[in-house]
């Protein structure tokens, strides 16, 4: 029997998902220009490359799709996606050097469908690591750029850009969008206090049904293209992420609440629907459980997920979450952790 072949490089790379994207749907090419905060978090994605000579393994491409239990040759150049239209059209974007062969593991602890920007930490993650095999590095602000474009190019997919760019940079960000796609990330740093105390606050529900576009969302984006980007729908929803900065750097809590609960009352005046029956019986929970404030997580609708921001006891928050699952067997609390850092790539040492 045929020793396995070894590879000469494992490539490593994680990427935050995004929670509590005050001003969403704004970062959009009918917006036209936009305001947006968002918080990364962990889980993260994971992503790991084996790279071998070419020589080394018949297939150029093989790409293991963890949670899906999926493990496929990939063909960088076929003219259609197959299994994961994301994964494949991201490597294809990359452009793999052809004098190597890949064996791409893709793992995320988040749900998927949780509304959490979890496709573009995917994508950024993907991105990132293959970017380690050509030289040169592409900054945070271009790897977001290029996971946007796998979407909107390649997938000819809706996408706006705060997913990418809350991804690469991680942290707490304010990003002003002063022309689609164009926009500048302005981190939010905070005393750690205010860091950790926030980080103890929150909360991420997941609703227990994966979230996808619907034909609700193309009804809303038909209607704000009609408004144009100066209608006071989307202003209202720009207004909330400017909130929620100037209450981070206060530290005031309750001022933060107060901007996801309008948010997600500006997400149900573009569409009632928006905020699902599931999503308005745990808003009705946390509301009565002392939460200062929730935020249906991305663009709403069927499934998905809620941020929480409760108050100043541990032990409220705890029964608060007990509640909410007994209330639902589909509802499910996901620990999370604010990420310090986005998009981080490495090696790994490779011994005998």
């Amino acid at each position: 029997m045929s020793e396995k072949p070894k590879p000469i490089r494992i490539i490593n790379s994680v990427a935050p998902i995004r929670v509590c994207d005050n001003g969403g749907w704004t970062d959009t090419w009918f917006a036209e220009h936009g305001k947006v905060f968002n918080i990364g978090v962990y889980p993260y994605v994971e992503v790991q490359v084996e790279v071998f000579p070419r020589e080394a393994q018949p297939d150029r491409i093989v790409l293991f799709a963890e949670n899906y239990g999926q493990r496929y040759v990939v063909h960088p150049d076929a003219p259609t996606f197959e299994k994961h239209p994301l994964l494949e059209a991201a490597i294809q974007y990359m452009r793999v050097p052809k004098n190597v062969a890949l064996q791409i593991s893709i793992y995320s602890e988040a749900p998927a469908g949780c509304s959490t920007g979890t496709s573009a930490a995917v994508s950024v993650a993907l991105i990132g690591a293959l970017d380690c095999l050509t030289p040169g590095r592409m900054t945070p602000h271009e790897v977001a750029a290029a996971a946007h474009a796998v979407e909107v190019q390649l997938l000819k997919q809706q996408s706006g850009i705060q997913d990418q760019l809350c991804s690469a940079y991680g942290g707490i960000n304010f990003i002003d969008m002063h022309h689609y796609p164009h926009a500048t990330v302005s981190q939010i740093q905070v005393p750690n206090s205010v860091w950790w105390e926030l980080e103890r606050r929150l909360a991420l529900v997941f609703l227990g049904k994966s979230h996808s576009s619907s034909a609700v969302h193309e009804m809303v984006i038909r209607d704000l293209e009609d408004a144009g980007p100066s209608s006071p729908r989307l202003e209202a929803l720009r207004q909330t992420a400017v909130m929620a900065r100037d209450a981070v750097y206060a530290g005031d809590f309750v001022a933060l609440g107060r901007s996801m609960i309008l948010n997600t009352e500006a997400q149900g005046d573009l569409h009632p629907d928006l905020i699902s029956a599931d999503a308005r019986q745990l808003i009705e929970i946390a509301r009565r459980g002392g939460a200062l404030g929730w935020k249906v997580n991305g663009a709403g609708g069927e499934g998905g997920s809620i941020t929480l921001l409760c108050g100043a006891l541990s032990s409220e928050k705890r029964a608060l979450i007990r509640e909410i699952e007994e209330a639902n067997p589909l509802f499910r609390n996901i620990p999370i952790y604010l990420s310090r850092f986005g998009l981080r790539q490495w090696e790994q040492q490779i011994t005998s």
